[in-house]
């Protein structure tokens, strides 16, 4: 019996990552959106590529949850985009909604299942799903600390001329422009950049790093990131479906780790077939310590704006 992922929100970031997922055959998948239609037409022409793709996976849309019963995974993707006008808090109450909807129809019908949360404001939202669900931490994840590290390798990787496989970067912190990437645990070929870049250079490509989702929206004009993110809930999906025990950057329910107690942050964690098996600590300095607590700040002053 193959394994099942849902994914709730059939707009460009969820069309993406079934994409991804139905290409590596890790799963049967299900489309769920409430726009009559757009689920199914999508699922289908996703279908139809799988005989060129040679997977045989299953691939369907709808608009209530009932097919998605039995999912291993659930990934929610559902969500207002901020638009003018629209203040933080507006789009902290608008997506909570959205999500503990989600939630609660995902988890009566999958009661087993791993939620892995990617709508914005990303480490708020989970706590939404975590709440609706009373899941335990360990099945209530975020998708922000791959995308945010997959930035922040892209633009180091330019910076040197080199192949991407030379470069692992890591970044904790909430998603957005609190984010802490850490330049002393990101290296080319094994050589910690910090020993290969100057401290400008090194600024720079934080910076670029931390508002990279927003230069993309600056260029698109109409609508957001889709490929990266969708390559990232794969790269989660698949960790916890293969058993692999990989560690990665997710948002996670951290108690106590990090000096930071019930609240979602960007953390390295491993992910096995039980979702989050740990969080890993690394040691931080002052700066860096203080800059991730800067960033749980943030994230706490959009938990207290849920409704």
């Amino acid at each position: 019996m193959r394994n099942k992922v849902t994914i709730v929100g059939a707009g460009n970031v969820g069309a993406t990552a079934a994409h991804w997922l139905a290409a590596e055959e890790l799963a049967d998948i299900v489309l769920v959106d409430i726009v009559d239609g757009i689920p199914q037409g999508k699922a289908l022409d996703l279908l139809q590529s799988m005989p060129i793709e040679r997977s045989d996976v299953d691939i369907l849309g709808s608009n209530d949850y009932a097919p998605s019963a039995g999912s291993d995974i659930v990934v929610i993707t559902a969500g207002f985009p901020r638009k003018p006008g629209m203040s933080r808090d507006d789009l902290v109450r608008a997506n909570a909604e959205i999500v503990g909807k989600a939630t609660e129809q995902a988890v009566k019908y999958s009661p087993d299942c791993i939620l892995i949360v990617v709508t914005n404001p990303l480490d708020a939202m989970c706590e939404v799903a975590r709440r609706v669900s009373n899941f335990p931490r360990e099945r209530v994840l975020g998708m922000a600390g791959v995308l945010d590290s997959a930035r922040f390798s892209t633009f180091v990787a330019k910076e040197f001329g080199v192949s991407v496989e030379n470069v692992n970067t890591f970044v904790l912190g909430g998603h957005g422009d609190q984010m802490v990437p850490l330049p002393r645990y990101s290296t080319v070929a094994g050589i910690p950049i910090t020993e290969l870049l100057d401290k400008a250079t090194i600024d720079r490509l934080v910076e670029r790093t931390a508002k990279g989702g927003g230069e993309i929206v600056s260029l698109l004009k109409a609508g957001s990131a889709y490929y990266a993110p969708g390559r990232s809930i794969m790269e989660m999906a698949e960790a916890i479906l293969k058993d692999k025990h990989k560690i990665l950057p997710c948002a996670a329910y951290l108690q106590g780790e990090y000096g930071i107690k019930d609240l979602f942050i960007g953390v390295p964690c491993q992910l096995g077939e039980k979702g989050l098996e740990k969080v890993i600590e690394i040691k931080l300095t002052a700066d860096e310590k203080a800059a991730l607590h800067k960033s749980a700040e943030a994230v706490e002053s959009l938990v207290k704006a849920l409704p």
